[in-house]
């Protein structure tokens, strides 16, 4: 597989670009050789500047669950784009995806829009502290709620990638102030609570933990979230960015019937572009300004670009086959891999939810972000060059989940599977 091309922008762009890329993961610090400069995708494949293919199970890391470059989704965006790119003034698109955000998310009353994850967990902490009057938040060992500084702690995705504690820049002020548990221990949270909570305005969590692999709550975990927040006063908050319009149109929400008090999304949302969103009951939102006390704003809020893709996204995912087609393609790709490893003999968990997807070169099971850090990283290294190789595109990093979309088909996860017998073969014998 040639990738001369790919490894000469790599060397230009980190002459201007700190470490060559503009999010930490993309780089394959954590998978070794040269990451691949994509040129162009449609349906389930990426082709990078190599003229290379590749199935994808990246998915632009969640959002492309039509499949790249849907023709509707196009059309939607050439169309906005005949009008202008930005206003910075109300439109009517926005209230168009707003309503069927509300429509879907069970906890959702009122929604605001923003450009992106970070903003929209960010945003939704200080709504609770607003209400709350309350300074300290609780957050999960392995769960990655975006960049902002008091949730880089014991956080997942390129954090844990990187092996990165925290972050320099952060003060031990900001983080002081938040309470970590392990993702699934119940226990662990109650204790915490009779310590700090009535100091304690929310605890935030993944419905479906996506930044340490693909974890899913035990039975129980989130009904017992909900309860302790009521019991002490505190708001419960689901960050579904990864996880909204992603294992169930609801959510995980919808999916595990439990009803946060905040909802962040992300992704799916804006259809491929910028866009996220926070959500919640109406006498919450209320008090954001300009109605209330609590101020949030944003210069490219409610994009009308991103608000047309959003809305087409959210209405194709509408069809009553799109879920089933979702989940039976996650699971035929998890149970294929599981198939696969256990031929060649490699310690291996797989699960999915919804269109999600994730596995470990680990025993299992893997419920938390500790059992998550004892897979075989090596392992991961070499199936992850092996895959490529072969034309099969995942994430770059042994602590992210995988997608699929409406764009895959049988034929490209008999491919995959294929590769990953390849793959584990050749990683059994190296053993």
């Amino acid at each position: 597989m040639k990738t001369g091309r790919s490894r000469r922008l790599f060397e230009r762009a980190r002459r201007v670009i700190p470490g060559g890329v503009d999010s930490p993961v993309r780089a394959f610090g954590a998978v070794g050789g040269t990451p691949r400069f994509i040129a162009r995708a449609r349906g389930a494949k990426v082709w990078d500047v190599d003229g290379n293919a590749y199935i994808d199970y990246v998915g632009s890391w969640g959002p492309m669950i039509l499949g790249h470059a849907h023709p509707a989704v196009l059309k939607a965006v050439r169309a906005a784009l005949k009008n202008g790119t930005s206003f910075g003034a109300p439109t009517e698109l926005e209230t168009e995806l707003a309503k069927r955000v509300v429509k879907a998310v069970p906890s959702i009353e009122r929604v605001r829009f923003v450009s992106s994850g970070t903003e929209a967990t960010m945003s939704a902490l200080r709504l609770a502290r607003g209400v709350t009057d309350r300074p300290r938040i609780l957050k999960f060992d392995g769960c990655y709620h975006g960049h902002a500084d008091s949730l880089l702690v014991g956080a997942g995705s390129g954090v844990a990638t990187l092996g990165i504690p925290g972050s320099p820049g952060v003060p031990a002020a900001f983080t002081e102030l938040t309470v970590q548990a392990p993702y699934n221990d119940l226990d662990a949270v109650t204790d915490a609570m009779k310590r700090w909570g009535d100091e304690i305005a929310c605890i935030i969590v993944e419905p479906v933990a996506g930044n340490m692999g693909l974890v899913p709550p035990v039975p129980g975990f989130l009904a017992g979230l909900r309860e302790l927040c009521d019991r002490y006063g505190a708001l419960l908050i689901f960050d579904e960015v990864m996880t909204g319009f992603r294992v169930a149109r609801g959510g995980g929400q919808a999916r595990f019937g439990v009803t946060p008090d905040l909802t962040c999304l992300g992704k799916v949302v804006g259809g491929g572009l910028p866009a996220a969103a926070y959500g919640g009951r109406a006498d919450l939102l209320d008090q954001l300004a300009p109605d209330g006390p609590i101020y949030q704003a944003g210069t490219l809020s409610g994009n009308p670009l991103a608000m047309a893709a959003g809305c087409e996204t959210l209405d194709h995912l509408a069809k009553p086959a799109a879920y089933k087609q979702l989940e039976a393609c996650s699971e035929a790709l998890v149970a294929g891999l599981r198939e696969a490893a256990s031929e060649a003999g490699v310690p291996f968990t797989a699960t999915s939810v919804g269109a999600m997807f994730g596995f470990f070169f680990h025993e299992g099971p893997v419920r938390s972000f500790a059992d998550a850090k004892q897979a075989d990283e090596r392992a991961f290294r070499a199936f992850f060059a092996a895959m490529l190789e072969e034309g099969i595109y995942l994430a770059p990093s042994p602590f992210e989940a995988g997608f699929v979309s409406l764009a895959h088909r049988p034929s490209h996860v008999r491919a995959t599977v294929a590769a990953a017998r390849k793959a584990l073969r050749k990683l059994a014998k190296a053993r």
